[in-house]
């Protein structure tokens, strides 16, 4: 009896209630009291008068323009959804599907997206249709009634964020198309069924959960973008509450309130999209498919006319989406002369975009020369972009493997407690972060932790000086935790029960039973979230912008900043060609990031020991040899 007392209020006991109290303190405190301040906010503002009015927010939504940039979301991510869906699901085709010539130079083509994002996705395309771009240029010199400021706006936002946000058919709907049983596509062909009425009656029903996804996906996107809308001139929510952030009462009406209302208003949509995606998730579609399972095989275009138009539309796709790339590549071996006037020049090479600096000597309004030592200055030879670079890696490693393990440890918990109320409170408390955009978690995070009176934090003020670097850590972790959460508990579900029985039949503790046993079959799973944690993080410009602070001066952040001021005053001089080559540096570490996901990070153990133990007879092999050619050595 004594023995029983022990082991019920002994260690383990101790452990669980702290760590229960621990996660109901980062819960409340990082994740719902900010948002409820938020919330509460909405109704604490005061008349001229200093009384307190309630509906002076809701009023000035109805009278004033707060409207318009609802609706501009609106209208953005409606078009999105059928832009995106018409030219992801093309792709697709055309690289997995249908028997397209040179599919595989296609598939890179459209996966570029993939390594550059974001701000830098958007500069690139600017770099080309801007009013001075080099196509835009192109095409004024050859069409002089042309406008050349037609790039902006809507029609802009909504190209750019097109081809950007093909990135997620390219990953979720191509593994839905391999996926297909080629059994139930032959069986129609065979019953007489042509190519595209096999592709509308038997393919695309069976990409229906994953389309509604996608959708749902994109349709959240455009409500809640904010790095095309920024930097091509659009009037949507976002942009207008990062500005509402850092305005005050002085200059217009409780700003602050007002952000609030539309950071709410994007929460409500958010919800109720993510509510009908999981009700269409719980009733569950399954498809009948054969017993022996087909691959699927490349369906060709028998008529020559729809054939030819396909590889045609194929191709140009393909331009789209590799000229940003190809332009912004060799433009970023190029001097701030060429690419200021937009123009290739073979005999300005130079590296000085990456490495090196120059003095930069410029005429003054008093007609005399002055010189600016080091104005001209490469990617790691310019002190503010490293500084970006360091800030953004650290913050960005540190909330990524934060998540990682918050999740890990979450998900073991979990799954020992699946049948039970507390890993269920767990998840659901997990995937909170997704029920709201990140704008409002961010803007949440700004408004209530900038004070001294919040005991949760011991008084401190987060968002004063340094701290506001800890404080976007805690943004990042929680932003990733859904999606780290649905990545690797799904991975969780790969482990065999039985492995862990015999661990605890040897005798094994529980510690010893995870690090040993489930922590090597979910270590790859758990390393490529990490990997697209970090890659998403490492080039964030909205959730930093909206924590504005020089000691959070992000590296998107640095590059936007560096090329709004170019050549100002004689500074930052090949402002553009740095950015040019901040692109090809975020290129080739998304591209390594993506190899260690999909090439490295995506073999299982079994696959790990098996190249181990071959590179460990290459080495013995190679040993052997060089042992037999070195008699002295023998």
């Amino acid at each position: 009896m004594t023995r029983l007392r022990e082991q019920r209020f002994g260690p383990k006991l101790l452990l669980k209630v702290f760590g229960i109290a621990f996660f109901a303190y980062l819960f409340l405190g990082f994740m719902l009291l900010p948002c409820l301040n938020t919330l509460a906010s909405i109704f604490n503002t005061t008349n001229a008068a200093g009384e307190r009015d309630p509906l002076a927010v809701i009023r000035f939504f109805f009278a004033g323009n707060m409207g318009s940039y609802v609706w501009n979301s609106l209208k953005l991510a409606v078009c999105l959804v059928i832009t995106v869906n018409v030219v992801g699901v093309s792709t697709v085709l055309l690289t997995e599907y249908f028997d397209i010539r040179g599919a595989k130079i296609l598939r890179l083509g459209y996966m570029t997206t993939l390594i550059y994002s974001g701000v830098a996705l958007v500069t690139g395309y600017l770099f080309l249709y801007d009013s001075n771009g080099i196509l835009t240029t192109l095409l004024v010199n050859a069409f002089p009634g042309m406008n050349p400021n037609w790039f902006s706006g809507f029609n802009a936002v909504l190209f750019t964020m097109t081809f950007a946000c093909t990135s997620n058919h390219m990953l979720f709907l191509r593994n839905a198309i391999r996926g297909i049983d080629y059994n139930t596509v032959e069986a129609a062909r065979n019953m007489g069924a042509r190519p595209f009425k096999v592709l509308w009656k038997v393919v695309f029903p069976t990409l229906i959960p994953t389309m509604f996804s996608l959708t749902v996906m994109t349709f959240i996107t455009g409500l809640c973008a904010m790095s095309a809308p920024t930097l091509l001139g659009y009037d949507s929510i976002n942009p207008e509450i990062v500005r509402l952030a850092g305005s005050s009462t002085a200059d217009e009406a409780f700003p602050q309130a007002r952000a609030a209302l539309l950071s709410i208003i994007l929460a409500l949509f958010t919800i109720v999209l993510l509510t009908i995606l999981s009700s269409y998730e719980r009733k569950g579609h399954y498809l009948s498919v054969s017993k022996t399972r087909a691959r699927l095989q490349k369906q060709k275009i028998n008529n020559p006319v729809s054939n030819v138009l396909a590889h045609i539309y194929a191709y140009v796709l393909f331009i789209i989406y590799m000229i940003p790339v190809v332009m912004i590549i060799i433009f970023s071996f190029q001097t701030y002369g060429a690419i200021r006037m937009k123009k290739l020049d073979v005999t300005q090479w130079t590296l000085l975009n990456f490495f090196g600096s120059e003095d930069y000597q410029y005429l003054t309004s008093r007609g005399t020369y002055k010189t600016r030592k080091g104005s001209i200055s490469g990617l790691f030879a310019n002190e503010a972009t490293l500084g970006g670079i360091k800030l953004s890696f650290i913050l960005s490693a540190v909330a990524a493997a934060l998540a990682c393990v918050i999740v890990v440890v979450a998900c073991n918990y979990i799954f020992k407690n699946r049948n039970r109320k507390s890993g269920t409170v767990l998840e659901y408390s997990l995937l909170f972060p997704w029920l709201l955009p990140t704008i409002l978690i961010c803007y949440s995070y700004r408004v209530y932790f900038n004070s001294e009176d919040v005991w949760y934090v011991g008084g401190n003020n987060l968002y004063y000086g340094e701290h506001v670097r800890l404080l976007i850590i805690i943004a990042y972790t929680v932003v990733k935790l859904p999606f780290s959460l649905r990545m690797i508990k799904a991975a969780f579900y790969a482990i065999d029960e039985e492995l862990e029985d015999a661990a605890r039949n040897l005798g094994a503790s529980s510690l010893a039973t995870f690090l040993k046993v489930k922590l090597p079959i979910i270590l790859p799973s758990v390393l490529a979230v990490f990997a697209l944690n970090f890659n998403a993080l490492f080039t964030e410009y909205d959730m930093s912008a909206t924590f504005a602070s020089s000691y959070g001066t992000s590296y998107a952040m640095v590059i936007q900043s560096m090329c709004a001021e170019e050549g100002l005053y004689g500074y930052n001089v090949n402002a553009s060609g740095r950015r040019c080559a901040s692109t090809v540096f975020i290129m080739i570490v998304s591209g390594i990031i993506l190899y260690l996901v999909y090439g490295v990070g995506a073999r299982d153990l079994g696959e790990r020991l098996e190249i181990r133990d071959r590179r460990r007879k290459r080495r013995e092999r190679i040993q052997r040899k060089f042992r037999k050619n070195s008699p002295a050595l023998s």
